[in-house]
């Protein structure tokens, strides 16, 4: 098992390593050029995680719940960021991966109650 770890550690830089030098003998410094706006772009996003995940936890915690949907959106934006962060075109197809899948569906709790026909709750007051 710590092979295998020590394994994909060292054979993840170096993979990168290999597809970047290739990406530029063929696209010149373009590549350059996106390493640059792909560490911008995972800055941000880490940036823009914060403040979202702080909005999402108010808010929970305004309602009188505990929002672990809102941690594991921005676990998975700060990863996505660390990715786009780290020099390579793989971590970035990695990055694009983790932003772009769907998360996973928060049930909100009028979703859960069953419907019973034409029952409509609510207070009313009769006037004369």
């Amino acid at each position: 098992m710590r092979l295998l770890l020590i394994v994909i550690l060292l054979g993840f830089p170096v993979l990168e390593a290999l597809v970047l030098v290739r990406l530029s003998e063929t696209l010149g410094w373009w590549v350059l050029g996106w390493v640059v706006l792909a560490a911008c772009a995972g800055m941000a996003l880490i940036k823009e995680a914060r403040f979202a995940l702080v909005a999402r936890l108010a808010h929970g915690f305004a309602q009188g719940r505990f929002a672990i949907a809102a941690l594991t959106d921005s676990a998975r934006t700060v990863l996505a960021g660390l990715l786009l962060i780290f020099p390579g075109v793989v971590s970035d197809l990695l990055a694009l991966t983790l932003l772009l899948l769907p998360g996973p569906r928060v049930v909100t709790e009028s979703a859960r109650r069953p419907v019973h026909g034409n029952l409509i709750e609510g207070e009313f007051r009769r006037t004369r």
